[in-house]
């Protein structure tokens, strides 16, 4: 289509569809990549509601000879989720669990259910869906099926293939049709049926009917024993059924459409065969290897255990977790420096039975004399574990510079008899080319993801992408393994099904594609006549960055390019509030995809790399993709490839108002620390007009704060002018410590009752605290992009502190957004760097400073109230990225009959202004929502609520009618 006719044709499709068509260029350039190695920028993206929408998409597509991709969560590795047509995005309305049949173990979905979330609905049944990949917490159903999916407990779950009962699909002429268990009488029925889905059925008859064919498949396809196997279509499964063999096996066209990655139907309800909740006991035995091939040795000897998992990792993931924040806290079951670790987890229904099998398969380790360590692990211990392991897939992009890890090759299977000879020359071959591979996942089932480390940038490498490809899977075909074991061909590996499977073999599959889908519509270029596997990549080979200036400091990353690069798509920002964490707070509001880090990093990582203006920053897109970024950090910690969008954010923002200015209530946002020290002049006027009806509606009008968000009240004396007047520490006595304590702007004009409590108690406690003439932190110039004024205050403080701030006189904080500056953007902003790493070693947030005098036996619970008191307890988004939760856990644990809780929230929503903006104010309280609230709502009236942020306090009071301590207020009220 001609670019204008298109917008037309459009137009006139997006005035049809109930659901959503977007065909801008932030739309289609953030869904021009997954989570593989390929970037195709499609024509739209749809978002359909309805069955309806969807036979509209299709009529559309082949009247228009375009095409149609459909995707889930787009964690696809292999490129089945880009095109040059239209990508069908079904995350966001098809989401129904549909039914449930307890008696026969099945339920029904539509393809955009969460695994996870399913497996959540179904707990209270007994029942599981087993299939369980990294990416469980947002990868759905439908896209299982089309990646035909494996995960940890294939060994003893089977894969998503043996799963799917029956598939409600629309076919290519826009028919729906349900493909189920047919009975060779039913079949023959089919074969009457004058419609496309006959047609199809006689097909299928014709080309697999032959006694000669059979045979030819079950020659050249994997060995049966392979149970990951997605090489092609799945005929080898087929003429197993009773209609082309001896065999009961009804025929299930739902073999076929499992793993045929949305070529063939689209489905748009799949009904699932469940399991029994595994035994409720565990253990997990990791045994340390001092080499791969060790570690592979014993893999058969584990494997007849019947373990329920039998995963590996190697060094390479290994150390990058040490570089984590959050995956250094599941590290701990490591011992020394292995090179792989195998993890044995064993399932049993009382305690007793699992102890003496894992007693078993380590007497059974130890006899292979393979192992120098084999720790056992139990409870969360083994979760932490599994968390290690998952985040594998993810840490893998966060390798600095554009040296990667490439899908290609990494999803090789052969039978568990040929693992370690497979595998010792995998090596070999590795080692010709220069390369030392990743080797991790899943060994019980005989795939471990294997993975060159290259430069797709360079063409040299490009070809190394290709030579290496091609030499492994001649390597797979030698021991009849899979190369595609469970993520599918894709683009990367759709070239070599003929050599995989013969080619008189890849023609069945070329006439079976004709059959379904006559006019190409369903996601062309893969499974067969296949996209070139070393073209439409995410970089043009040979082709040079541009080069960005910036004002903050990437170097860390090689530059802010580098930076926006280190997202590989893994979509570990789209989980569900349900499963933790806090990222990204936005998609969890809007589900929109445009709302995830991915979307900003490869928005940002688009424009940058493809713009050709001067100023690279300067486009409306990306100042919408970042529009609801809250700047919470949580993707600087929980992000597997740490990406800091926050700080991408920041740079954008100061970037964008060079060029287009700087708005009026950006400016009084930022300069809030200012005007409430001159409104604290005349606190009563303005705290009536912040608080009467009338006057604070206008205020909120004129300067687009939301009508329904209340003003905050300033204090009538600053912490500081308390401080200054008040008789200080001067008696002489020898103090524990002397600190200095951080007056930030928030805790000095709106919450200095906290300020003065932070002081009673550290007084109290037998501490010298100091309050210096200090400056702002500048969080507020940093939330808005005003840099060059952040700066000023960055250097004004380092400068004012250098010289005070050791090991033994710490500076501590009240406000995590304000004395974190001196953790984080400090040091991108900073011109006296040295002095501001030595400043941050000994920087802490206050209730980090107690809970280390606490364990130095400074503090005592003895200095406390014995009353009893229940509090609940929610944290800052950046004392969750930057420091730990558990530093005011400890605190308020401190009185020896204070029972604490932490609120699994995720992010409060205010993030200061943002809550405030009108145009945020909805989305902010919708996030306040999903977990927050209800918590808090819920408590009983007499437990405590407590949160450490001053924005979090205010959001609570808005969102609850219920008021929020500070850590602090509360044990300074607790003591004695």
């Amino acid at each position: 289509m001609e670019l204008l006719q298109a917008e037309s044709f459009f137009k006139e499709l997006k005035n049809k569809l109930e659901g959503d068509l977007h065909y801008d260029d932030l739309t289609t350039s953030i869904y021009a990549t997954d989570a593989s190695v390929y970037r195709i920028i499609p024509q739209a993206v749809a978002c359909p509601k309805t069955v309806k929408d969807i036979k509209l998409l299709i009529a559309f597509a082949n009247k228009n000879k375009t095409s149609l991709i459909p995707r889930t969560a787009g964690t696809s590795l292999a490129g089945q989720c880009v095109g040059n047509g239209i990508v069908v995005d079904v995350s966001k309305y098809f989401t129904k669990i549909l039914n449930i049949n307890e008696k026969q173990k099945t339920v029904t979905v539509q393809p955009g259910v969460i695994r996870d979330e399913l497996n959540n609905f179904l707990k209270p049944f007994g029942l599981f869906f087993g299939p369980n990949t990294s990416t469980s917490n947002r990868c759905m159903i439908g896209g299982m099926v089309g990646n035909n999916s494996s995960g940890t407990t294939s060994i003893q779950y089977g894969v998503t293939r043996d799963k799917v009962l029956e598939l409600k699909t629309i076919l290519s002429d826009g028919s729906e049709v349900v493909f189920k268990n047919l009975t060779k009488n039913e079949f023959r029925e089919k074969l009457e049926i004058d419609s496309l889905e006959g047609h199809i059925y006689k097909a299928i008859f014709k080309e697999l009917d032959s006694e000669e064919i059979q045979n030819n498949i079950s020659e050249q396809f994997p060995k049966p024993e392979i149970h990951r196997r997605n090489t092609g279509y799945a005929i080898d499964e087929l003429i197993k059924t009773n209609v082309f063999s001896d065999n009961p096996e009804s025929f299930n066209m739902c073999k076929l459409l499992s793993g045929s990655e949305g070529t063939l139907a689209f489905t748009t309800e799949i009904t699932l065969q469940l399991d029994v909740l595994p035994p409720k006991e565990s253990i997990m035995v990791a045994a340390h290897f001092k080499s791969i091939q060790d570690c592979l040795n014993a893999v058969e000897t584990v494997m007849k255990y019947n373990l329920h998992t039998c995963e590996m990792m190697d060094k390479t993931i290994l150390d990058l977790t040490k570089h984590n924040k959050t995956q250094q806290e599941n590290r701990q079951f490591i011992v020394g420096d292995p090179q792989a670790i195998l993890m044995c987890e064993i399932k049993e229904d009382t305690k007793e039975e699992a102890q003496t099998k894992a007693n078993s398969l380590i007497e059974a380790i130890e006899g292979l004399k393979l192992s120098f360590a084999n720790p056992i692990l139990k409870d969360e211990d083994i979760d932490k574990a599994v968390e290690l392991r998952k985040a594998g897939l993810g840490l893998l992009g966060n390798m600095i510079g554009d040296k990667k890890t490439a899908a290609c090759i990494e999803d090789t299977a052969v039978s568990l008899t040929d693992l370690a000879n497979y595998i010792k020359e995998f090596t070999q071959l590795m080692t010709s080319y220069n390369q030392e591979a990743v080797y991790y996942a899943h060994a019980g089932a005989g795939e471990l993801h294997l993975r060159p480390i290259l430069n797709l940038k360079k063409k040299e490498d490009v070809v190394l992408f290709r030579k290496i490809t091609t030499d492994v899977a001649h390597l797979v075909k030698k021991y009849r393994g899979s190369m595609s074991g469970e993520h599918g061909d894709g683009i990367v590996r759709a070239e070599f099904i003929p050599l995989m499977i013969g080619d008189a073999n890849y023609q069945i599959l070329k006439r079976i594609k004709s059959a379904f889908d006559p006019n190409n519509i369903f996601n062309p270029g893969k499974i067969v006549d296949a996209f070139p596997m070393d073209e439409s990549l995410r970089y043009v080979p040979g082709r040079k960055d541009p080069e960005i200036n910036t004002f903050l400091d990437f170097s860390e990353s090689l530059g802010i390019l580098r930076e926006a690069e280190k997202c590989n798509g893994s979509g570990d920002c789209r989980k569900l509030p349900e499963f933790g964490g806090t990222m990204c707070p936005s998609y969890r509001a809007t589900r929109n995809e445009k709302d995830t880090t991915r979307a900003r990093a490869n928005a940002l990582r688009e424009f940058l790399t493809n713009s050709d203006k001067s100023n690279k920053f300067d486009h409306h897109e990306l100042k919408e993709v970042f529009d609801l970024c809250l700047s919470c950090k949580a993707c600087a910690s929980e992000c597997p490839s740490s990406v800091d969008v926050a700080t991408l954010k920041a740079e954008f923002l100061y970037q964008y108002q060079q060029a287009n200015g700087v708005s009026l209530r950006t400016k009084l946002f930022a300069h809030n620390n200012q005007l409430n020290n001159l409104g604290s002049q005349f606190s009563g006027l303005t705290n009536f007009i912040f608080s009467n009806g009338l006057t604070s509606s206008l205020l909120k009008k004129s300067l687009g704060i939301a009508s329904k968000r209340s003003l905050p009240l300033i204090s009538s004396k600053s912490l500081i002018k308390h401080y200054k007047t008040s008789k200080n520490q001067s008696d002489g006595n020898k103090y524990i410590k002397t600190i200095y304590l951080f007056n930030d702007e928030f805790t000095n004009h709106l919450d200095t009752q906290v300020g003065l409590d932070a002081l009673a108690l550290l007084t109290a406690l037998n501490y010298q605290v100091i309050i210096l003439n200090h400056h702002e932190s500048g969080r507020a110039f940093l939330s808005k992009g005003l840099l060059q004024q952040a700066k000023k205050f960055a250097n004004k403080n380092i400068e004012i502190f250098k010289d005070k701030i050791t090991s033994e006189t710490p500076l501590i904080g009240i406000e995590p957004s304000a004395i974190l500056t001196f953790k984080d953007e400090y040091l991108k902003l900073a011109d006296d760097v040295s002095s501001a790493k030595s400043i941050a070693k000994n920087t802490y947030l206050i209730e980090e400073f107690l809970q280390q005098e606490i364990a130095l036996g400074h503090i005592k619970s003895e200095q406390f109230t014995n009353q009893a008191k229940t509090i609940k307890f929610h944290g800052h988004c950046h004392q969750k990225a930057l420091g730990n939760q558990k530093s005011s856990f400890d605190i308020l644990n401190l009185p020896k009959n204070y029972k604490v809780t932490i609120i699994p929230s995720g992010c409060c929503g205010m993030a200061g202004s943002f809550g405030y903006e009108k145009e945020h104010y909805e989305v902010s309280m919708q996030i306040g929502e999903q977990t927050l609230f209800p918590a808090v709502r819920n408590a009983k009236p007499d437990v405590l609520i407590s949160a450490n942020g001053t924005s979090c306090r205010h959001q609570i009071k808005d969102g609850t009618q219920k008021v929020a301590q500070h850590p602090i207020t509360i044990l300074k009220e607790a003591l004695l």
